[in-house]
């Protein structure tokens, strides 16, 4: 566990693998298709929708995420600002690179109770690495940031309750792709799980 008081290396370090851990995680959930988190999820239609990678989706909502939560802590913090910039290029990045990885080894061709295993995996790996970076306490995830502002902002603390309010936009970003595309992708129980238990897991 890190917090302010580490070197600043031991902290930056714990941002990187974090990072990382979470971009694996996401990347397997995507690709067993048993449902991610809503954001996630949100992207990943979206990317169906333009027909493009989920990266790209995933770098310009995360950034359009950063600029709203400039807005709701009430002042232009740069340093937190250009940080959760970076931290979404980077991940966006890698999310892409480890999706590539685990559809060419075949994970969307299992059978789907080990594809269900498998994202339930992916998903107690990206909470654990969530709960890892913001112990580093320098940047973190734009959505994971939202989800701190609107606990201890106007939720009195409340994780459960914060993230299910950060979750009711992707959740409409997915109602529309789905009304558009008539198709749903990375819905399912994985999802149910992350609205419910991401808080507590991390």
């Amino acid at each position: 566990m890190t917090h302010k008081n580490d070197p600043l290396s031991l902290r930056i370090s714990a941002l990187i693998v974090g990072l990382v851990v979470n971009a694996v995680g996401n990347g397997l959930t995507v690709s067993t298709n048993m449902g991610t988190s809503p954001w996630t999820a949100s992207e990943v239609n979206l990317a169906h929708l333009f027909n493009v990678s989920v990266g790209l989706p995933m770098f310009i909502v995360g950034s359009l995420t950063a600029i709203a939560n400039q807005t709701m802590i009430k002042e232009f913090d740069k340093i937190r600002f250009f940080g959760e910039l970076l931290f979404i290029a980077f991940f966006s990045y890698f999310v892409d690179i480890f999706l590539a990885i685990f559809n060419h080894l075949g994970v969307p061709n299992l059978p789907t109770w080990l594809k269900i295993i498998l994202c339930f995996v992916g998903i107690f790996t990206f909470c654990c690495a969530i709960s890892f970076y913001q112990r580093a306490n320098l940047f973190m995830h734009p959505h994971d940031d939202t989800t701190n502002i609107i606990r201890f902002q106007y939720l009195k603390g409340n994780v459960v309750k914060a993230q299910l309010v950060n979750f009711s936009v992707p959740l409409a970003i997915i109602i529309i792709c789905v009304i558009i595309t008539h198709q749903i992708y990375s819905v399912n129980i994985g999802t149910i799980i992350c609205m419910f238990a991401n808080g507590p897991l991390i």
